[in-house]
């Protein structure tokens, strides 16, 4: 063959080469972005739809809640506008009633000799409806025909009335009905007025997951259908109930939830759904179906509020088929019309010179090995000056995009590492580097020091001043900390949230403990935020080793145990890990798993500390106390358990059975008594977090037990009126208007501030037990008492003296106009069985 033969020839190849391997790691490349843009989409939808579903359950035990509540107020009112006795009543009575009320229907269930059945109705399908075959439906009837609250597990019980759950109904299947049963024994019939169909469906089109289903079907290219499975039915016999001669399947036995199932490829989607259940794994398979190739994903969504379902996804293969093919068309274009190019150039040139042929085949060969660098200096303006600048632009263009591929990788990996908001290095950071210092600690015989910083009552300024302003927050306490502790000296990262980690490589203890006191100092400053002063302290545990451990996964932790005890010891402290933390902590969580127990058993139980009026000598109130003796722990104190409590967000199961018990005794002591006691109830601050469940709460227990609010007496801490104060004002407000009144305990111990006194809805002050003890017989020590005497005085508020232990303290009080004590001096905190025997 020819020279000029083979320079075209050649020349041809080697470009053919190129264009070829990088048109297939182009498409490689597509096809790889597309199938991930699949798989985010999927990812991305399956988080919407579970988040709709979760909050579809969540709204609709609400919304049962609320319906069932006036369903029962409905149940009043029909039974306020028929007769006693349901044969002076007529269905056409209950047809007009039922309508006047805005309900579906009213149906009224009588005894028979062995059943309970419908007597009167405006709904034909109800009159006489069996109910025995119904479970616990027809237990709860028989509780609410024996005048006694409702005990099964399912629906909702209120005095004199239970509701049950939405379901179909068994009289006539077509329908989805919200029942409620209604009998106080004034009657010879239980009232059932029920909501019907639009009423109840209406909910779930509002808050369910269907909108957000409809607008994916709509919107997203390719996307068949979103289907919601119940993985315990699919593909599986339906779960029939046969009852009053109606075959129907119940609620929650459906297969299908949400969504629609048109793509229908049942045995081989069961056996997915089964997979995905199986192995908690998204599940892929690809078929002909109705005439299209689907392809379809299974996704297992374990739900903390409910039951396990599995999202569905049925996409177009052919969508993402067509991309691919667009694309490798486009490039085949592009390499054809460019190869056509190179091979018309390259047999012009192999007439001309053959050395530029072999400079710029040199080039080219340069380039298929990655050396993008060198550049063709062909000074000509003819075929081989244009062919020379052609293989520069592609070589230019090669370089740019394996350019844009590292700086990609690079800030990839710079995301990977690091926290978006501060740019501290983030958590996986610390763990890789962790690893590094350990080996290198190995080596040299060094120690590895972590400090986890936690920020105090950073949740109260982020709720006050909002997100963006807690983040600007952030962003300042990582700058001061990396002033404090710069690259040479320690390596900053911010753990998430509030939580910060310092990494300290061979530094001895005393020189650690300096660094972190001066770092507290420098947190104190005030930051201005929105021109508000936002005043910063932290709590710091520190662990290392491998004093502490020889461990390194378990440094972080011991770190976290000693920042807890910090935060335990009041914040704005450094706490060095000790291994009694470790036991303690251990300890924690066995008393919070008795505390579930016996709040679940109901054991928590309630002692009563009398308070005197010295002046009559009489008995005028007492404080309900907590108390808990455990059949393991035995007498548990409220100093271990009550914060634990709070941190668990058990308190309030255990302020309600306090609440409960100290309620019902009032009201029966109140029964024998000319002048009513009073009965106190401590207040723990996490219940302000949700003021008016509270307030409701405190209003439903009161009628549950009939005590008047004059009765009642709220005690609180001064450290409450610190968060959330407008809202925490309203609630006091609000309770105080009801009757109730409200006590400030402790007084003097917290963060005291004279003006909230004149602002705030307070009644009384309680002078803290610290104060009274100290005072000796001359007197001594008396000035805070006396000082908290005279401004409750001032501000005419009521004043209560608590550990009044002896004689001459009590003698000072009286002298001072403080008539109203309790303390050992009196009485110790009683059993009730006690307290009744004292007054």
């Amino acid at each position: 063959m020819s020279i000029k033969k083979k320079i075209p020839f050649i020349f041809s190849l080697v470009v053919l080469v190129i264009l070829t391997t990088f048109s297939a790691i182009h498409y490689i490349r597509w096809e790889n972005k597309v199938m991930e843009r699949y798989e985010s989409d999927i990812s991305m939808i399956t988080r919407e739809v579970t988040y709709h579903v979760n909050r579809s359950k969540e709204t609709t035990q609400f919304i049962e809640e609320m319906m069932g509540r006036e369903l029962r107020t409905a149940s009043i009112a029909v039974k306020h506008m028929i007769d006693d006795e349901y044969d002076n009543v007529t269905n056409e009575e209950l047809v007009e009633i039922a309508r006047e009320l805005m309900l579906a229907h009213i149906t009224l269930f009588a005894k028979s000799d062995d059943d309970i059945i419908g007597v009167r109705s405006s709904d034909p399908y109800q009159i006489d409806l069996s109910t025995k075959e119904w479970g616990y439906w027809y237990e709860a009837f028989s509780q609410l025909f024996d005048v006694q609250p409702v005990t099964v597990d399912e629906g909702q019980t209120l005095k004199h009335y239970w509701s049950g759950p939405i379901e179909i109904a068994s009289s006539n299947p077509n329908h989805r009905d919200k029942w409620g049963y209604y009998y106080d024994g004034t009657t010879d019939f239980l009232i059932n007025p029920y909501f019907r169909d639009e009423d109840v469906l209406d909910f779930e089109r509002r808050f369910g997951p269907y909108s957000a289903i409809q607008h994916y079907e709509s919107t997203r290219e390719g996307l068949l259908e979103l289907t919601v499975f119940n993985p315990n039915n699919f593909g599986k016999n339906e779960k029939t109930v046969n009852l009053n001669g109606n075959t129907y399947v119940r609620i929650s036995e459906q297969p299908i939830w949400y969504g629609s199932y048109h793509y229908e490829n049942t045995k081989t989607d069961a056996a997915h759904i089964k997979e995905a259940m199986d192995s908690k794994t998204t599940t892929y398979y690809k078929e002909m179906i109705n005439g299209k190739e689907v392809q379809k994903s299974f996704v297992p969504v374990f739900s903390t509020t409910g039951e396990p379902f599995v999202v569905g996804v049925s996409y177009d293969y052919s969508v993402i088929g067509n991309q691919l093919k667009e694309d490798l068309m486009n490039q085949i274009s592009v390499s054809a019309l460019f190869f056509l190019l190179v091979l018309i150039i390259s047999v012009l040139l192999s007439k001309s010179l053959t050395s530029p042929i072999s400079y710029i085949a040199d080039s080219v060969n340069e380039i298929t090995k990655g050396n993008f660098n060198r550049k063709i200096e062909l000074q000509r303006k003819d075929e081989l000056g244009r062919l020379a600048t052609d293989v520069n632009q592609l070589s230019q263009h090669l370089k740019e995009y394996i350019d844009d591929l590292e700086e990609s990788k690079a800030i990839i990996q710079h995301q990977a590492y690091h926290d978006p908001l501060t740019n501290l290095p983030n958590r996986r950071y610390v763990q890789e580097k962790l690893q590094q210092l350990k080996e290198k600690a190995e080596v040299e015989g060094s120690n590895i020091a972590l400090a986890f910083i936690d920020l105090d009552r950073f949740k109260q300024i982020n709720d006050s001043l909002g997100h963006s302003q807690g983040d600007e927050l952030i962003c300042k306490v990582a700058k001061r900390i990396k002033q404090c502790f710069p690259p040479e000296i320690g390596i900053v990262a911010r753990q998430g949230g509030d939580e910060f980690i310092i990494l300290l490589d061979d530094m001895d203890q005393k020189t650690i403990e300096t660094r972190m006191s001066s770092l507290l100092n420098n947190l104190e400053f005030p930051v201005n935020l929105l021109g508000t002063e936002v005043y910063i302290r932290a709590s710091i545990g520190i662990a290392q080793y491998p004093t502490d451990t020889m461990n390194i996964s378990e440094l972080l932790t011991y770190a976290d145990m000693a920042m807890y005890t910090a935060k335990a010891k009041g914040g704005n402290r450094i706490v060095v890990y000790n291994r009694h933390m470790k036991s303690r902590s251990d300890e924690q969580l066995h008393i919070e798993s008795r505390l579930r127990k016996a709040i679940e058993q109901k054991e928590i139980e309630a002692v009563f500390q009398p308070i005197f009026d010295v002046e009559s000598n009489q008995v005028v109130g007492a404080e309900a106390l907590v108390r808990w003796e455990d059949a393991t722990l035995g007498p548990v104190s409220p100093i271990d358990f009550i914060p634990l409590a709070e941190d668990t967000g058990l308190i309030t199961d255990v302020w309600e059975q306090v609440m409960r018990k100290a309620l019902q005794q009032v009201a029966e002591w109140n029964k024998k008594m000319d002048n009513p006691l009073t009965i106190a109830v401590n207040f723990s601050a996490k219940q302000f977090h949700e003021p008016k469940f509270m307030v409701n709460k405190v209003k439903e227990l009161l009628s549950e037990f009939h005590v008047k609010p004059e009765w009642f007496e709220i005690e609180i801490t001064e450290s409450i009126l610190m968060y959330d104060t407008v809202n925490t004002i309203k609630a006091l407000q609000e309770l105080q208007q009801y009757g109730i009144k409200i006590s400030v305990d402790d007084f003097g111990t917290g963060y005291s501030s004279l003006s909230y006194l004149n602002t705030l809805p307070i009644n009384k002050l309680k002078i803290d037990q610290s104060f009274i003890q100290n005072i000796d017989e001359n007197n001594n020590n008396s000035e805070i008492a006396e000082a908290i005497i005279k401004l409750a005085h001032t501000l005419k508020l009521e004043i209560i003296a608590e550990g009044v232990e002896k004689v001459h303290q009590k003698q000072f009080l009286v002298s001072h106009r403080c008539n109203r004590m309790q303390g050992y001096l009196f009485a110790k905190p009683l059993k009730a069985f006690d307290f009744a025997a004292i007054i």
